[in-house]
């Protein structure tokens, strides 16, 4: 039966503020907001002072309260404000993605402990319901990967550089002045933001708890302007895809760029829009898109869960329950394609595979075969600039020969032979 909650909210920024219009300009959720917690004392704030605190016991302790909604921007203080909201008996929505990342095998027991819920769509891709579709829709499907653009921010930079041939630097600027990047900008821009809302996917789409640090993530940072032709002049676009994909048993998940061909479905998603794939022995490809950044879209995600537990809603974790038991691995090679400007950077010899290269414009470009260990490697370098290949896709390791790691004389002669002045257009016949 529909009840109405009341709800002690942590944190007023943002997604906060956007909560707080959402629930009041809309009739169909039964929930009023009693009080709200908030840090700086001397901030001027839209409501009057008597709805805030700055003791976070007057909500944990007030019976009152049915929720507790987190939205504070500290991954530590807010699990401890999760863990003693379940403990004293109240539920809890939040949309802080790192903390959950960081959490969330315990956050899963906690649930299981107190009997009490932890809702978190708004933490992964905004708007778009992705959580609960995994959990509801997707429950007796054999799942085999959920990728796509999972960082908004990073989706308007490289919108902006692509369409309005504005620099990274102005581009990163005008997604910081609409909000969308922080002042601090690397959690987006690293790769950080879409690996910790892959990590949380995982849980709901394979029944896997990973922790974030054993996921590989490359960012948007080290795209060069030579990396922005090559794609322009070979029609594609560069997308910071976030992947999981089950081979058999295993599960291999990761975050990076990637050059996409104009004709794929993800190459139309612009600005700060998310795009999810999840693909189904049976449903096959479904494509969710939606807004990943701003207040609104997270905040009506956070009202969404509110609104879910008016109903007792709760995760089931239903992919952990069944019978199949995956196992998380980074033991896969993936096609890459690095440019580096120092001639001696890296040598054909240090792929698994070496597909070609050649010298144009200043840099040095190479195509091949790498292991995803080599990938995270690679990534961490200030000298290489990383990007996946058109259709790239982990293959499982099965071996590691001196066959497989063999770099022709015929391959080596070709990369010397080509001038310092080919086209970068050329790499597109390479391999």
């Amino acid at each position: 039966m529909k009840k109405k909650l009341k709800l002690g909210v942590f944190g007023f920024g943002c997604v906060g503020q956007g909560l707080y219009h959402v629930l009041n300009e809309t009739h169909g959720v039964k929930a009023e907001i009693k009080k709200i917690a908030v840090k700086n004392r001397d901030k001027q704030r839209m409501l009057p002072a008597a709805v805030f605190t700055y003791d976070h016991a007057e909500i944990l302790n007030d019976p009152e309260i049915d929720v507790v909604v987190e939205l504070i921007d500290d991954a530590d203080a807010a699990f401890n404000i999760v863990k003693t909201a379940l403990q004293h008996g109240k539920h809890v929505v939040t949309a802080n993605k790192k903390m959950l990342a960081e959490n969330l095998e315990e956050i899963y027991q906690l649930q299981q402990q107190y009997d009490r819920s932890v809702l978190y769509e708004g933490s992964v891709c905004g708007s778009i319901p992705i959580i609960r579709n995994l959990e509801e829709y997707y429950d007796n499907d054999l799942l085999n990967s959920i990728e796509g653009i999972f960082n908004g921010s990073t989706n308007f930079i490289l919108t902006k550089v692509f369409e309005e041939n504005k620099s990274y630097e102005e581009a990163l600027k005008g997604a910081q002045a609409l909000g969308f990047a922080e002042t601090d900008p690397s959690l987006d821009v690293k790769g950080f933001d879409p690996k910790y809302k892959l990590t949380i996917a995982l849980a709901h789409t394979f029944g896997l708890f990973v922790k974030p640090d054993q996921i590989i993530n490359l960012g948007i940072d080290k795209i060069s302007g030579v990396d922005l032709k090559y794609a322009r002049e070979n029609g594609y676009t560069i997308k910071l895809i976030a992947r999981a994909v089950r081979e058999g048993s295993h599960v291999f998940a990761f975050v990076a760029p990637q050059f996409v061909p104009a004709q794929h479905f993800l190459a139309p998603i612009r600005n700060e829009f998310n795009a999810v794939v999840v693909n189904g022995a049976f449903a096959e490809n479904q494509i969710f898109v939606g807004k990943g950044a701003g207040s609104y879209p997270t905040g009506s995600a956070v009202l969404s869960d509110v609104s879910a537990l008016t109903f007792d809603y709760r995760y089931e974790y239903k992919k952990r329950l069944q019978g199949d038991r995956h196992v998380f691995s980074n033991e896969a090679t993936i096609d890459v394609i690095v440019s580096f400007a120092e001639k001696d950077a890296l040598m054909p010899q240090q792929f698994d595979v070496f597909k070609g290269g050649y010298q144009g414009h200043g840099f040095q470009y190479m195509q091949g075969t790498i292991s995803l260990a080599k990938l995270a490697q690679w990534g961490q370098r200030a000298d290489l600039s990383v990007i996946l290949a058109p259709g790239a896709k982990p293959v499982v390791a099965l071996r590691d020969t001196a066959l497989d790691r063999k770099v022709t004389t015929e391959q080596l002669s070709h990369l010397d032979s080509f001038s310092s002045s080919a086209s970068i257009a050329g790499i597109a016949a390479i391999g």
